[in-house]
């Protein structure tokens, strides 16, 4: 009930809201609490002022709805399949900017400039530091062993980054190989996909799993969390592996950004959007989201380097995107 009420009222702030210079109207997928320091750092530096739109889902059908009479200015998602639906609507404004161009490679940029990739972020194995060797796992693979039987747990195939997951294995082994592994990872399922990432790495702890899958800043946010140190506990009984680091890297997928197609504030929205890909900005991703960067030119820097860096996998982002379909359609028929 407190979520639908914050959803109303942020909604008609937003409806509310002139499209003045100084301001800028988002649309958000992302948490409030991690938008928040970027936010906050650009208002300083600029006096813009942003009104928010917290969503869950249905982004893409509110913004139809809305057509031209939207507010919208910035439209921020997580995961790729979220941003690529967006531009399928044709709800997306080209990009043209060099300072983007500059920053981020052209794998995590739309071909059609209708969006681009603000931070990355790995979806890693943990692992039982007490009951499991690291050497045992070395790809993504691996996890369809005979040998791992009982031992893994997940959330739900269906949920977006574990589609994406098995998106890019459709990409780069085929469907069928990728229908064989999905199968295998299954029946080595300690029990039914449940919860979100943490609470794979809180099964960890209890005992009920050994091997996992989860994003990398779930694991920052954990171990250094200082408002719940129970959870640091759950992070200290895990270990991460970066997997296929010997052939064709570890999986990523994105937060991306975007213009509305009915933004009133181009201009101001495509500079926000520059400052996302700059030095300042990738060091909030990194420093306090735990997200690595997408500016080539710039570090993963803070406790994010605690546990190493990794080579990541180079495929085109929107090659995943394109998967997302038959990737679905393998976690229905193996019942993940």
């Amino acid at each position: 009930m407190f979520l639908k009420i914050f959803v109303l009222m942020s909604s008609l702030l937003i409806m509310l809201s002139s499209s003045f210079a100084n301001e800028l109207n988002i649309y958000s997928y992302r948490k409030p609490f991690l938008l928040k320091p970027f936010l906050d750092e650009y208002s300083k530096q600029t006096k813009i002022k942003f009104n928010v739109l917290h969503l869950k889902k249905g982004m893409a059908q509110r913004l139809l709805s809305e057509g031209k009479n939207t507010k919208a200015d910035i439209i921020l998602t997580v995961d790729i399949s979220r941003i690529t639906e967006l531009k399928d609507y044709n709800l997306l404004k080209s990009i043209s900017s060099q300072v983007i161009n500059n920053n981020v490679p052209d794998h995590l940029v739309d071909s059609d400039n209708k969006w681009v990739a603000l931070s990355t972020r790995a979806r890693i194995i943990g692992v039982s530091k007490s009951r499991v060797n690291k050497d045992e796992i070395k790809r993504i693979e691996d996890l369809a062993k005979p040998q791992f039987k009982n031992k893994i747990c997940t959330r739900k195939g269906s949920h977006p980054y574990n589609r994406a997951l098995l998106s890019s294995i459709i990409s780069h082994n085929g469907y069928n190989q990728a229908l064989i592994w999905a199968k295998g990872l299954v029946k080595n399922f300690a029990r039914k996909p449940q919860g979100n990432d943490r609470a794979q790495a809180k099964a960890i702890f209890s005992g009920e799993c050994d091997i996992v899958l989860m994003n990398t800043y779930y694991f920052g946010m954990m171990k250094f969390n200082t408002k719940n140190f129970e959870q640091q506990k759950w992070a200290d009984a895990t270990d991460i592996i970066f997997f296929n680091q010997n052939d064709r890297g570890q999986h990523i997928n994105v937060s991306a950004g975007g213009i509305s197609k009915h933004s009133k504030n181009s201009k101001e929205s495509l500079k926000f959007l520059e400052w996302l890909t700059s030095e300042k900005a990738q060091k909030i991703y990194s420093e306090i989201n735990y997200e690595y960067p997408v500016n080539k030119n710039i570090k993963p820097s803070g406790k994010i380097t605690m546990w190493g860096s990794f080579k990541s996998d180079k495929i085109d982002i929107t090659t995943i995107s394109e998967n997302t379909p038959k990737a679905q359609e393998i976690i229905d028929k193996v019942g993940w």
